[in-house]
């Protein structure tokens, strides 16, 4: 989560993005991390930090796990299911388009690819909220700030 928090940092600091950062760890090693990128791809849609960051570690490793500031969206959840990603860490949930509002465990259940996931939230939240709370500060009125409110 620290690596998740800190690409979250430099993406904000640098660029002016929201603040949300995933790593990817196989075993001890993290294999790929990312920030999202809507501001620095000229307002792409897909660019999300947890996107960025499995597609960058899909090379056929192990026993992943992935971190991110805030709870994945379904499209990101998605992809995570896809890659084998055995175990999410989150720190700040995100009640209006996460993943826990998005799926049941029966409607889980039932998706045909869906592997059991082990998905944990809180994880350094002080830090992850801390993060959102200087983007909201500093953020031009709009739709991303409205979206980083719901999740303070």
């Amino acid at each position: 989560m620290a690596q998740a928090i800190a690409v979250a940092r430099e993406g904000f600091t640098v660029a002016g993005e929201l603040p949300i950062g995933a790593a990817v760890a196989s075993g001890d090693d993290i294999v790929a991390s990312a920030h999202t990128q809507e501001r620095t791809q000229r307002r792409r849609r897909l660019v999300h930090a947890e996107l960025l960051a499995l597609i960058e570690a899909d090379r056929g490793l192990p026993d992943l796990r992935l971190a991110t500031t805030v709870e994945p969206c379904p499209m990101c959840f998605g992809a995570a299911l896809n890659l084998g990603v055995k175990e999410i860490y989150f720190g700040l949930a995100s009640p209006t388009d996460g993943i826990t509002q998005a799926f049941t465990a029966q409607a889980l259940a039932a998706l045909p690819f869906y592997r059991p996931v082990e998905i944990t939230g809180g994880v350094l939240i002080g830090q992850c909220r801390e993060l959102f709370e200087q983007y909201c500060q500093s953020a031009p009125e709009g739709g991303m700030k409205d979206w980083a409110l719901t999740i303070l």
